[in-house]
C-alpha cells in the first residue's frame, strides 16, 4: 500500500519472468544471431566445446568472486591471485620437480591462506574491501614477479605430466572436463547458499550487517569464510589455467579480472534478481562467451574484447542498481501505516510539544494511575519564592 492508502500494484508474472530469465534469453538470442550470421562455424559441436573449455577458468573465477559479493564485499585480488597460482603450479612441477598432486594441493592451500588474509584485513583491521584486496593483489603480483623473474615458465622438452594435462584435455560424455568442474562448483555453491543456514546468514550479512549482528550472527567469522572460499576457488582456477595453457605468464591473470567481475555482478540480475547467485553468474559468463566468440569469428579487432567487457560491466552495474531501486519501491510499508511517513519538521514539532506538556500527556493516558495528573501538574507549578521576615 502506497502513501494515501493506495494499493501499490504488484509486478505481473511476465514481468517477473523477464527479470529472472531475461539474461538467459539474451544468451539464446545472441547464439541465434551469430548462428545465422556464421552458419558454417558458429553453431557447431566443435565451437561449443571450444567455448566451454576456454571460458571455464573465467566461470570458476567469477564464482569465486561472487562469494564475497554475497556479503557485500569485493575481492579484487582474484586476478592477481590467478596469475600467481598458475605460475607457482608450473614452477613446482617444472623447476621444483614436485609430483603434480601435491603441487596442486599446495596451491589450493596457498589460495585459501591468501583469502584468510583478505578476510582479516577487512573484518579485523576494518579496511574497506576494495582497498584491502587491491593492496593484497598488488602484493601477490609482486610475488609473481619475484618467483618468475618477470619471465615465462616454460616446461622442458618432456613437457608436463600427462595426468596433469588431462585435467583440462579430457572429455566426459563429449563435454570438456573444465565444463564439468564449473557445473560441479556451481552445484556446490547453490546448495550452500540456497539450502543451508550458511547461505542464509551470508545473505543477511550482505543485506544488513548490523541486523545480522543484532540477531547473533558472527559476521566477522562468516565474512572471513567468504574470502577464504574466494581464495580457494582462485587457487583452483590457477591450477586449471596452468594445465590448460602449459606455459606460465606472470601477467595473464589481469586479463581475467574484468570478465570475472562483470559476470559476478551481472549474474545478480538473473534467476534471483538482486541476489548474487551461482546460476546467474554462470549464465552471465555464457553471455560474455557467446558474444566474444561470435565477434571474434566475425573478424573483430583485438580492442573489441576489452570494449565489450567494459560496456557489459557498466550495464551490469546499472542493472543491479536499477533492480535494487525497484525492490525498494515495491517493498510494502509496515502494517497499519496508510499515511505518508512524518517529515523531520513534523517529528521535531511533535517531540517539542510532548516535552512541553508532560502533564497533559499523563492525564490523557488511560493507563496512568490515579493522581498522576495532579502530581504532574503540581510538579509543574513553580514554588513560591521564600521571603525573609524583616
Amino acid at each position: 500500500m502506497a502513501a494515501g492508502g493506495r494499493v501499490r500494484p504488484r509486478r505481473s508474472a511476465p514481468g517477473r519472468l523477464v527479470g529472472a530469465y531475461g539474461l538467459l534469453a539474451l544468451a539464446v538470442l545472441l547464439f541465434v544471431v551469430f548462428s545465422l550470421a556464421l552458419p558454417a562455424t558458429f553453431p557447431t559441436a566443435a565451437n561449443l566445446r571450444l567455448v566451454l573449455s576456454t571460458n571455464a577458468v573465467i566461470a570458476i573465477l567469477a564464482l569465486g568472486a561472487m562469494v564475497p559479493i554475497v556479503t557485500g564485499k569485493f575481492d579484487l585480488s582474484i586476478g592477481y591471485g590467478l596469475g600467481l597460482w598458475h605460475v607457482v603450479t608450473l614452477e613446482l612441477i617444472v623447476t621444483g620437480g614436485w609430483p603434480w598432486p601435491p603441487a596442486c594441493l599446495g596451491v589450493l592451500v596457498g589460495g585459501a591462506l591468501a583469502g584468510v588474509v583478505n578476510g582479516l584485513l577487512v573484518e579485523f583491521a576494518r579496511i574497506d574491501s576494495f582497498i584491502a584486496t587491491l593492496g593484497t593483489g598488488s602484493v601477490l603480483y609482486a610475488i609473481t614477479g619475484w618467483v618468475t623473474g618477470g619471465a615465462r615458465v616454460v616446461p622442458g622438452p618432456e613437457g608436463l605430466p600427462a595426468a596433469f594435462s588431462s585435467l583440462t584435455d579430457a572429455t566426459v560424455l563429449g563435454l570438456p572436463a573444465p565444463a564439468l568442474y564449473v557445473a560441479a562448483l556451481t552445484a556446490v555453491l547453490w546448495v550452500a547458499l540456497e539450502r543451508l543456514p550458511l547461505g542464509r546468514h551470508l545473505y543477511v550479512i550482505g543485506s544488513n550487517p548490523r541486523a545480522a549482528e543484532l540477531v547473533g550472527i558472527p559476521t566477522r567469522r562468516y565474512v572471513c569464510a567468504a574470502f577464504t572460499a574466494s581464495g580457494l576457488v582462485t587457487g583452483f582456477a590457477g591450477v586449471l589455467l596452468a594445465a590448460q595453457n602449459q606455459i606460465g605468464n606472470p601477467s595473464v591473470g589481469l586479463d581475467y579480472l574484468l570478465p570475472a567481475f562483470t559476470a559476478a555482478l551481472l549474474g545478480s540480475s538473473v534467476i534471483r534478481p538482486g541476489r548474487p547467485n551461482p546460476l546467474g553468474t554462470v549464465i552471465a559468463v555464457g553471455v560474455l562467451a557467446v558474444g566474444l566468440s561470435g565477434l571474434g569469428q566475425l573478424g573483430a579487432d583485438f580492442w573489441v574484447t576489452p570494449l565489450f567487457n567494459g560496456l557489459t560491466l557498466l550495464a551490469a552495474v546499472g542493472l543491479v542498481g536499477y533492480s535494487a531501486r525497484r525492490r525498494l519501491r515495491a517493498r510494502p510499508p509496515a502494517p497499519g501505516t496508510t499515511a505518508p511517513p512524518p517529515t523531520a519538521a513534523s517529528a521535531a514539532s511533535a517531540a517539542s510539544a510532548s516535552a512541553a506538556s508532560p502533564a497533559s500527556s499523563a492525564s490523557s493516558s488511560p493507563d496512568a494511575p490515579p493522581g498522576t495528573a495532579r502530581e504532574a501538574a503540581a510538579s509543574e507549578r513553580p514554588e513560591p519564592e521564600s521571603r525573609e521576615e524583616p
